[in-house]
């Protein structure tokens, strides 16, 4: 590992800092913050040890992050003091810089090690996109409230938060709505329909022809106009978006699993017909296993198209719950904290999601090149 001489920027910065303004005329320095001065100057000591810490465990890492750590407790404390939230000043500013050179130093270090221990190697690589994550998060707070932008604008991570632990039963009734009851019956539904369909093109070639056009033609749909011609026959209820969700996902599951089948060599298929295997077994033994990889990335793919297409269809109409009708009415109240709480509650759902058919995947195909150590 190279010596993370950038760690001596970030202490410059830190020292700036202690000579700058922070913020309005409430808080003008450190004078009146003893313990942010201390918390300071101590992170100012471990960005100047960090390029000299023993490198033979990356210690410089560890000093480093810890720098960083002191750096965002004392900048998030400090908007607190109502001299720097909405007018914070140029030392202010030098606090959060190093903490984000800081931080970029210690998530980059992090990227190049390397790890012999599986178990180390793993925590790592979990750590980084966490890490990184979070900074944004930070400087998404830092930002908002050392400006003072409006809430009606843009509110704090910190406010949406509150108001997603403040409205967990509301939150729990659109999840159910949207969630259990439209994305994944449709998901089910629109998967299932282009998986047995796709056997079916693969077997009677003809079939596959004619419908990979249609296919492309419906991929190209706009969410927008298929949701309320579905709204309009379906009803406002769940059903419509099953119906929206169902469509927006067969083609896709579709399209890869013709593809999957198709993907077997024809030594393979030779040797199949070499030992008279019928086209069930060939199937089952040959096309499917090849297909297993192509028919998962359809899944993965359907996983975020599935929740779009549902919340997008309760634009159209909807009973009162559901997350697209909660975005809906919240931006008309202006209350955008909501709507973030919403928003943040379905990428949860959606990431979530992701992850369970992604372990299905390496569980199933694990014995897939991309997967082998």
């Amino acid at each position: 590992m190279r010596r993370p001489f950038g760690f001596l920027g970030a202490a410059v910065l830190v020292l700036a800092a202690l000579r700058l303004p922070l913020g309005g005329e409430a808080a003008t320095g450190f004078a009146s913050h003893p313990v942010l001065l201390a918390a300071t100057l101590a992170a100012l000591a471990l960005f100047a040890l960090a390029p000299f810490a023993p490198l033979r465990h990356s210690l410089g890492l560890p000093v480093g992050f810890a720098g960083v750590i002191l750096t965002c407790a004392v900048t998030l404390r400090l908007l607190v003091d109502p001299g720097v939230a909405g007018t914070a000043g140029t030392g202010f500013w030098a606090l959060v810089l190093a903490g984000w050179l800081a931080a970029a130093l210690v998530v980059t270090g992090m990227a190049a090690l390397k790890l012999r221990n599986e178990t180390l190697r793993r925590a790592n690589d979990l750590a980084i996109p966490l890490l990184f994550g979070g900074f944004l998060f930070y400087l998404w707070e830092v930002t908002v409230r050392g400006f003072g932008v409006p809430s009606v604008l843009v509110p704090s991570p910190s406010a949406t938060a509150v108001r997603f632990a403040a409205s967990l039963p509301t939150l729990g009734e659109d999840f159910v709505q949207t969630f259990v009851r439209g994305v994944l019956i449709g998901y089910a539904i629109g998967c299932g329909a282009g998986f047995v369909v796709a056997i079916v093109a693969h077997r009677f070639t003809f079939l596959g022809r004619g419908l990979l056009p249609i296919g492309n033609f419906v991929s190209a749909l706009p969410i927008v106009g298929i949701a309320p011609i579905m709204v309009m026959w379906f009803g406002f209820d769940w059903p419509s978006k099953v119906a929206v969700v169902a469509i927006i996902t067969f083609f896709p599951m579709l399209v890869n699993t013709l593809a999957g089948l198709a993907a077997a060599g024809p030594i393979e298929r030779d040797l199949m017909r070499s030992y008279g295997a019928s086209p069930a077994q060939t199937l089952v033994k040959l096309n499917l296993p090849a297909a297993m990889p192509f028919i998962f990335n359809a899944l993965k793919i359907n996983s975020t198209l599935a929740l779009i297409g549902a919340i997008v269809a309760e634009f159209f109409g909807t009973p009162t719950r559901g997350i697209g009708f909660r975005i809906s009415i919240e931006v008309a109240r202006m209350s955008l904290d909501m709507v973030w709480a919403e928003i943040a509650l379905a990428a949860i759902a959606g990431m979530a999601f992701y992850g369970i058919v992604a372990l299905a995947e390496r569980a199933t195909t694990f014995w897939h090149p991309s997967y082998r150590t």
